[in-house]
């Protein structure tokens, strides 16, 4: 293909390195200039291009309620172009100037994506008209014609690049080709395509596809293993602009175009510009409670505000945590049309050093040393599956792949995690790429308690092997519920195939520390352990430690209790409780004693998602041994009630409420609210200044959903001493 440029292009264009003859095609939107006349030679005189045959009209059928976007369920897009799945049929029709003469008239269409177009990186595709469609390979076949107008069916490849193609139709003429001048209105979004057996994504359940590439809402399960929280949260993958968000971010981190057919490929430059780390990407992380100059991120409720910030701005959107990164890496996937699916780990280890185990240092009074400790158990974190074959692994290794936004660890010299293979994590075979050490260690670490004698002998007080990555969850297919998925990353606690899971990934590199070198000496006939209250914050409550002294030993025990206000990634802000009491135990029996907590003592510290953890030591005199137990713990925050008012039909204006009533013993300053409901309503937001104690607010809000079907409005409260407030409702909205 030629390609001609006017002089303003020339000055644009990026200087050549001595390495490559076209520079990077690595910008979806970037285009080059194709000739509309490409002439063999000189022109004849009186030659004249509208003698021969020339396209008047081009129809895409791109309409919602047309054949080619029902047929590739890409129907849900807001989007005026054509938008289809790669590896199936689609259909255009052709308005000549007069009726088509297949004996004399030669046309063909042209594909092009990005600025430097080649026919050997699939980002210049030629398709001649043909008889035959092969399955999975670009052809074209006229279907039908009648007067001036030809019908045709086109198969694209099933492994082609994923993104925004230009369409031209050229016409041979003996004296040069003619092509038809650009027309965005003729652009077509070509995307993964799970329903075709050819494509690298495909899913066999037609039901799972449904849930996991075209359910725009989710559930995040947030809280901890004893208090499982969930919210809703809207990927929003067929909003306005959300497609075009998503291609940009493939530009901003400047994939060749030519991988862009690689699901592979894909996750792993997404998961590192979905967080801002060493490239600008879209969210900044922020875990230091304070989020001046942001929006707090247990404020959003959704993808769509971010990816559209992102999109306009070109700058990090202000602030997220797991459940963010996690949440628009989901739109992404999805709107892409890769199956994904977010993926909860509870008690989910930060091992810093990666040695299979996280250290916890107790001083001689058995308080944790936090000088020492540097590893960390978070309550909950959230990453995401996504579903692909793995050609570049062996068989069996294809299906769920970890992939996970959120800036832990770098992964070749960038913040990024994945695609790691789930069954490769949970066989121990973690040699295939990429970083399933990283992953498999946050489902299976040992949390090793030790303490440091004053001879300078280390010595082990307890080992726990069973809290790390106790539950797994996701949504379930269908539903709002749970489904437990622990048993896809590990396996039975205890079982022979979880030990030799262990010897094989320790075998591929794995460090596992060996204890010879210290001393380990349980105490084994008094076990310890404790329970928190459930309580709603705001209120006193108690923590119950119970002793079990299976000896016939009389023994006394000195106890220690810490009470921490913590992130949800386990990292200590302050310790707000210490409480230490002589402990009598008489022999085989059992003793409980009650610690209790008052509001005073944690509401002026209390971080957003009110967690707490607490640490309890207890040191048996008799035999000097120490006994140590950890627990993290969640208080029940209000929720918001969503209730709607009048009809619910699609076009005809609703209105929509929301009422929270304050239940902290102090007033809410500079509170915000939002609301949204994909289908029915883009985010709204409210300022209230004050809500004083024990008051209630309501908030109305009208307006016209666009969309019939069952539908979901997401609401949240933010403030300074409050956060993680949520409401939901689902509405069922009547065809008009």
């Amino acid at each position: 293909m030629s390609e001609t440029t006017n002089t303003n292009e020339e000055e644009k264009k990026p200087s050549l390195n001595g390495r490559r003859a076209v520079p990077s095609n690595n910008s979806n939107d970037e285009e080059n200039e194709v000739p509309e006349i490409e002439v063999f030679g000189l022109i004849p005189r009186g030659f004249n291009p509208k003698d021969y045959l020339h396209v008047v009209d081009i129809h895409m059928f791109k309409e919602p309620h047309e054949i080619n976007k029902q047929q590739h369920h890409t129907d849900k897009y807001y989007s005026p172009k054509l938008i289809v799945r790669r590896g199936q049929l689609f259909q255009i029709q052709i308005d000549f100037n007069r009726p088509y003469k297949p004996e004399t008239d030669q046309f063909w269409l042209e594909y092009l994506i990005g600025r430097y177009p080649q026919q050997n990186k699939g980002t210049y595709i030629p398709i001649l008209v043909d008889d035959v469609l092969k399955p999975g390979r670009w052809g074209a076949k006229i279907t039908h014609k009648e007067n001036n107008s030809v019908r045709m069916s086109i198969m694209s490849s099933a492994t082609c690049i994923v993104g925004k193609f230009r369409l031209y139709i050229a016409i041979w003429t003996p004296f040069g080709i003619l092509r038809t001048h650009r027309n965005p209105a003729t652009d077509t979004y070509i995307l993964f395509n799970p329903w075709c057996q050819e494509d690298a994504v495909y899913l066999d359940d037609e039901k799972e596809r449904e849930e996991y590439v075209l359910n725009d809402v989710g559930i995040v399960f947030h809280g901890n293993i004893n208090d499982i929280k969930l919210r809703s949260w809207s990927y929003g993958q067929f909003e306005e602009n959300i497609l075009d968000a998503c291609l940009f971010l493939m530009d901003k981190a400047e994939l060749e175009l030519s991988g862009r057919g690689n699901p592979i490929k894909i996750c792993r430059v997404a998961s590192a510009v979905i967080n801002s780390r060493d490239d600008n990407g879209v969210i900044a992380g922020s875990w230091d409670n304070t989020y001046t100059y942001g929006v707090a991120p247990s404020a959003w409720t959704g993808s769509v505000d971010i990816l559209l910030e992102y999109y306009s701005s070109k700058q990090p959107v202000r602030y997220g945590q797991c459940w963010v990164f996690a949440g628009v890496f989901n739109t992404f996937l999805r709107c892409l049309g890769i199956p994904a699916r977010l993926v909860t780990n509870y008690s989910s280890a930060h091992d810093n050093n990666a040695n299979l185990q996280l250290d916890f240092f107790l001083d001689d009074k058995g308080e944790v040393d936090t000088k020492l400790t540097k590893d960390s158990v978070w309550n909950y974190h959230c990453w995401n599956e996504a579903w692909m074959t793995r050609p570049d692994l062996p068989v069996g290794f294809g299906g769920w792949q970890v992939v996970d936004g959120t800036p832990q660890e770098t992964s070749d010299g960038m913040y990024r995690c994945g695609p790691a293979s789930v069954q490769a994590i949970k066989h121990g075979h973690v040699c295939f790429q990429f970083d399933a050490p990283f992953v498999y260690a946050e489902v299976n670490s040992d949390i090793v308690y030790s303490r440091r004698e004053k001879n300078g002998t280390q010595v082990i007080e307890k080992i726990d092997t069973t809290h790390i990555g106790q539950l797994i969850v996701t949504k379930e297919v269908g539903g709002d519920g749970m489904m437990e998925i622990t048993e896809e990353y590990k396996f039975q606690e205890g079982s022979e195939e979880e030990r030799l899971a262990l010897e094989t990934a320790v075998m591929y590199g794995v460090k596992k520390q060996t204890t010879q070198d210290t001393m380990y000496r349980p105490q084994t006939d008094v076990d310890m352990d404790f329970q928190v209250q459930k309580a709603v914050l705001g209120s006193d409550f108690k923590v119950t430690i119970t002793f079990s002294n299976k000896s016939h030993n009389y023994y006394t025990a000195t106890t220690y209790l810490s009470g921490n206000i913590v992130f949800y990634t386990g990292v200590t802000k302050n310790e707000f409780k210490k409480h230490s009491f002589s402990a009598k135990l008489e022999p085989s029996s059992s003793s409980a004693f009650d610690v209790v907590i008052k509001s005073s003592e944690y509401l002026s510290d209390l971080l957003d998602q009110a967690s707490f953890h607490f640490f309890v030591t207890a040191r048996i005199n008799e035999t000097g041994k120490t006994l140590a137990t950890q627990k993290a713990t969640v208080l029940e925050i209000p929720t918001l009630k969503i209730k709607t008012q009048g009809e619910t039909v699609a076009g005809k204006e609703m209105s929509v409420t929301v009422k929270f009533t304050n239940p902290l013993k102090k007033t809410l300053d500079n509170v915000t609210l939002r609301l949204e409901g994909p289908g029915v309503l883009r985010t709204m937001k409210k300022e209230f200044r004050q809500i004083p104690m024990n008051s209630t607010l309501i908030w109305e809000v009208k307006c016209i959903p666009e969309r019939p079907g069952l539908r979901k409005l997401i609401a949240s409260l933010n403030c300074d001493a409050l956060r993680h407030v949520y409401g939901e409702l689902n509405v069922q909205i009547q065809k008009p």
